[in-house]
């Protein structure tokens, strides 16, 4: 996807707004500098109804859209609390969901209470629905969350995690493509549902060179475009404890910089949007084996 100039596009969304209220706070300001394409809300969070404000305003360049959550926190449906009064860890949540244990009915429930905590205080429906930790594309779970999309006006678009790119992380990319996300970019082309064409961001947060890790995905941004997932945020005292709390400010501090500036620029890169509607028979085309 080619923007003004024939620069390539990067949608750059940051995740878990809503999660605590310095992360909310500096992914707020990136959002307001136009640093930002998308902010992704965690409505769950007791952060969320205090935060929602912060997302008044923004620039029309940034989509703000729902992070559904459910390894973090408690459910927000009376009816999923009653059988987990607090979410499972995400490798029990996996486990659960490829082995068909999940909860239909109560999952649903839950889906639909965060999007209407989302409408309620953001006062209209998500540009686009993801999922924290890639839930969204688990079994089950991926039904849910796009039966519920068609189902929401305007049509939301849905974070496609079925190609995942940029050099690193092999591992960690492999398995959110394999968890779910090419049943869900298979799904989400035979729906005809906006998408993004990549994903890239993937990382084990540890790295301390996160403008190193930014250069080499800006590298590999392919020239139909694709989305970044980030994780920036402040720290603020009281927050909650936060396993990644220090890549988050390492991250803020980078993408507030000047130095983001001339990453983009040296590598040809614009932010924007890079949703797209693919066409069933170009997915069904890469998902069947050629004969012999």
């Amino acid at each position: 996807m080619s923007g003004a100039g024939g620069l390539r596009v990067l949608a750059l969304c940051a995740d878990d707004f809503g999660l605590a209220p310095g992360l909310s706070r500096g992914i707020a300001r990136l959002a307001a500098a136009r640093r930002l394409s998308a902010v992704s809300c965690i409505t769950n969070s007791p952060h969320w109804p205090a935060a929602a404000g912060w997302l008044q305003g923004l620039p029309d360049t940034v989509d703000v859209g729902l992070h559904l959550n459910f390894t973090e926190g408690r459910p927000l449906s009376p009816s999923l609390a009653r059988l987990w009064p607090v979410f499972p860890a995400l490798p029990a949540l996996i486990a659960r969901a490829h082995l068909r244990r999940l909860p239909r009915a109560e999952v649903r429930h839950e889906v639909h209470a965060q999007l209407k905590a989302f409408i309620a205080l953001h006062g209209k429906p998500p540009a686009f629905v993801d999922g924290h930790q890639h839930v969204h594309h688990l079994p089950t779970l991926r039904d849910i969350l796009l039966d519920m999309v068609e189902h929401v006006q305007p049509l939301p678009a849905v974070r496609s995690t079925a190609r995942v790119i940029g050099r690193g992380s092999a591992l960690k990319r492999m398995l959110i493509e394999r968890t779910g996300g090419r049943a869900l970019g298979t799904e989400l082309a035979r729906r005809e549902l906006a998408h993004n064409p990549a994903l890239l961001g993937a990382y084990g947060f540890q790295a301390r060179d996160y403008r190193g890790l930014m250069q080499r995905w800006l590298a590999d941004l392919p020239a139909k475009g694709g989305l970044l997932f980030c994780h920036p945020g402040e720290r603020a005292a009281g927050d909650p404890p936060d396993a990644i709390a220090d890549a988050r400010v390492r991250e803020l501090r980078y993408l507030a910089s000047d130095a983001f500036d001339q990453d983009l620029a040296a590598a040809g890169v614009t932010l924007g949007r890079v949703w797209r509607v693919a066409k069933p028979a170009t997915a069904v085309k890469r998902e069947t084996p050629r004969p012999g």
